[in-house]
């Protein structure tokens, strides 16, 4: 009798699409094995409220807990999320226990009317949920309009294409998931806009203990991913961040097993920031980010973080 693979995912074709990669590589590691992975959908209060800001109707666990909530009565097996969308903490018992190789983590640039940030008009309305690309766009662009743009990639695309906004930015690993990536306008340099902690990753959420799940998911981890997420998920997590709070962080895997992280944190109208770089060797990931978190903290002062954490 074939093994029922239970993944639990968000509904939207790009959750699907991420479900479907995690599939694919479960296959493909276990030739021949009688593996039957089923992708169960199951409908979250992020996907189901877009008329507000995530900060308001809760921050990043919309997206995880009704998932997580089956994951841990055991409806569900595994479930597969976008790194991004994780809180630093998680529910007893749940862990995270794979990342597969990670996508491109840079922001893709969409508009009609300019061929890049530098080039839209002052006074043109960019659209994005994400406080942190509204802080950067605020940063480098202070003349231009920024507006909250919830949805999907495809409904934003949408109302792009009907002209609510001039310009607005996605995560260009999405819109290569979703064979997109066509519509990016431009690239947006990391170093000049660095991505949120865990964009472009996609991350599997198992029960501890489950051994024969953990065994399965071993073989499609990928370590440099899992590395560089273990330093900003412990940079995010020592800055205390959540959706209320502007803050990016990239952590790259550099040659001769060196990690090299950038990290920012802004205030939300991007008239101030702070950043840190540091650099260690691969083992010590989540020393780094925790030192860079720290490192942020005093460069910031005390007060920075509380007005809108």
């Amino acid at each position: 009798m074939a093994r029922v693979i239970r993944i639990g995912t968000r509904g939207s074709r790009l959750a699907l699409a991420q479900a479907d990669e995690l599939k694919r590589r479960l296959m493909a590691a276990n030739p021949g094995a009688d593996l039957a992975p089923e992708v169960v959908v199951i409908s979250t209060r992020g996907d189901r409220v877009t008329d507000r800001p995530l900060a308001e109707i809760g921050g990043k666990g919309l997206f995880t807990q009704e998932i997580e909530a089956q994951l841990a009565d055991g409806r569900i097996d595994m479930a597969v999320h976008s790194s991004k969308d994780m809180p630093t903490v998680l529910p007893g018992g749940l862990e995270l226990a794979c990342f597969l190789p990670r996508e491109n983590p840079a922001d893709a640039f969409i508009s009609q009317r300019a061929a890049g940030l530098a080039e839209l008009p002052a006074g043109a309305v960019v659209g994005t949920a994400s406080l942190r690309r509204q802080a950067l766009v605020r940063r480098l662009r202070p003349d231009l309009t920024v507006i909250a743009l919830r949805g999907n990639v495809e409904t934003r695309l949408a109302k792009l294409a009907r002209g609510e906004v001039d310009a607005t930015l996605l995560a260009q690993a999405g819109l290569i998931r979703l064979g997109l990536d066509g519509r990016a306008t431009a690239i947006l340099p990391i170093d000049d806009f660095p991505p949120a902690p865990g964009q472009g990753a996609i991350c599997v959420e198992t029960r501890i203990g489950d051994a024969a799940t953990a065994a399965l998911l071993a073989q499609v981890n990928h370590a440099p991913t899992a590395s560089a997420l273990a330093a900003e998920r412990a940079f995010l997590a020592g800055l205390d961040g959540s959706c209320r709070t502007p803050i990016a962080g990239h952590a790259r895997i550099a040659s001769e097993g060196r990690l090299d992280f950038h990290g920012m944190v802004l205030k939300p109208d991007g008239s101030e920031a702070h950043e840190v770089h540091r650099a260690g060797p691969v083992g010590d990931a989540a020393r780094i980010g925790a030192e860079a978190a720290a490192a942020l903290r005093v460069q910031a002062g005390p007060g920075f973080l509380a007005g809108w954490e």
